[in-house]
């Protein structure tokens, strides 16, 4: 695609095309629309909307606000990363990477030093972006933080998300945003460092594959833990199976977070035989890759 331009937007007809754009990109509910005043009133009073544009379209937003999280010092600043939206027909291009980027500029300038957001920890595609490659990390696990959804992505499954940490003036964060990104990690990396994926996955007849029954305890410094990489396309192929995978890893999640792990990296391995995807949760300080 051409190379896209990114730049803040504050004015009704551009934030009106931000409303717009919501609409193609989660399709099927009204009701989860960020309508254009929310919007205008956000970007007026401290808040932060990019757009990328592309051939003078609007191809892509990022959208937060100011908020306060609770320390044992009392309230504490931070920025609130709500939405983040490319157009179907402009995914895996770089933006969301290029959105991000500009944000943490922006946010910056803000003295902030913390953005948090949330995602759906099963979409592999999210989880690369988030955690491989901008750095972020998660301790959080929130049930059904949404309610019911009724958008043609969510709809149907309770809407439990990671809350990621972006600690924007950290080292981890400067050098994987750096012009000189380090290399997708694969397979070979955990082969590498010795470690084994913490379960098995059986795989079904039709190829997707299944939760385990079971997970063994969590003790390692550094461990691996499979998800579905197309979890989409698995809800769509088997609601039921979809809904499995929900459960199992919200209980899987939930156990590490409470034992005190920390998720530290992902991932994704196109395969010989099929694409894997794998979080890396790391217990105390130890690390897949130190100088990342």
């Amino acid at each position: 695609m051409p190379h896209a331009h990114i730049r803040l937007l504050e004015t009704p007809e551009e934030l009106s095309a931000v409303e717009a754009l919501q609409r193609v990109i989660w399709p099927g509910s009204e009701t989860d629309i960020v309508p254009a005043h929310m919007l205008i009133t956000a970007a007026h009073n401290g808040g932060l909307v990019l757009g990328a544009f592309a051939d003078d379209e609007l191809v892509g937003f990022v959208f937060g606000f100011p908020g306060l999280e609770t320390t044992p010092d009392g309230p504490r600043p931070k920025h609130c990363s709500h939405m983040a939206g490319v157009h179907p027909d402009h995914r895996n291009s770089g933006l969301g990477f290029a959105l991000k980027r500009a944000q943490w500029q922006m946010i910056r300038h803000q003295g902030l030093d913390h953005i948090t957001w949330t995602y759906d920890p099963l979409l592999s595609r999210n989880a690369q972006l988030n955690i491989a490659r901008l750095g972020a990390v998660c301790s959080t696990y929130h049930r059904s933080e949404y309610g019911d959804m009724r958008d043609g992505l969510n709809a149907g499954l309770p809407s439990d998300r990671f809350q990621v940490d972006w600690w924007i003036n950290t080292k981890r964060v400067e050098r994987r945003l750096s012009k000189r990104a380090r290399p997708t990690l694969k397979l070979n990396h955990l082969t590498r460092v010795g470690i084994q994926p913490h379960f098995t996955l059986p795989t079904g007849p039709d190829d997707w594959p299944r939760p385990p029954g079971h997970f063994p305890p969590l003790e390692a410094q550094l461990i691996a833990a499979e998800i579905p990489s197309d979890f989409m396309a698995m809800k769509s192929a088997d609601f039921a199976l979809a809904r499995d995978w929900r459960f199992f890893s919200r209980e899987f999640f939930e156990t590490a977070f409470a034992k005190g792990y920390l998720v530290t990296d992902f991932v994704f391995d196109q395969g010989e035989s099929r694409p894997r995807s794998f979080y890396i949760l790391t217990d105390g300080e130890s690390t897949l890759d130190p100088s990342a």
